[in-house]
């Protein structure tokens, strides 16, 4: 199976993606790109991205990208984000790639772009650092 595939069917067995409108776009070993559009329900009291929402794009597009190299088997067991601007947008892209992949934890990063009719800006990036869980 594809690393496009094997992430598509993860993603719509995952409720909460499916509700955010989560779309994996992207995926080769070692990275991913998911897209979501804007609609109010994600939005905060000033019609930006919620930041919960921003951390959730990060966190998932990091934890795919780690799941290209490491299999599906993963858990955030750290992740920051950086909000550089308010994300305002029709849609927003979460680019992730990992940075050092390893036997028991997996170091990634993330941009995350807001999409309108002027084209991409960066309001966001983050890292996290996932571990491998082993089955059983």
């Amino acid at each position: 199976m594809s690393p496009l595939d094997m992430l598509k069917k993860i993603n719509a067995m995952a409720e909460f993606n499916r509700w955010c409108g989560i779309e994996v776009t992207v995926a080769e070993p070692g990275f991913v790109e998911i897209q979501m559009p804007w609609r109010p329900e994600v939005g905060q009291y000033s019609g930006f991205l919620h930041a919960g929402l921003i951390g959730t794009l990060i966190d998932t597009a990091c934890g795919f990208a780690a799941g290209t190299v490491a299999g599906p088997n993963l858990l955030a067991a750290n992740f920051s984000v950086n909000c550089l601007r308010p994300a305002v947008g029709q849609k927003f892209i979460a680019r992730a790639r990992v940075v050092k992949p390893g036997k028991a934890q997996v170091f990634t990063s993330c941009d995350l772009f807001a999409v309108d009719a002027d084209g991409e800006k960066l309001v966001a990036n983050g890292q996290t650092l996932l571990t491998v869980v082993q089955a059983g």
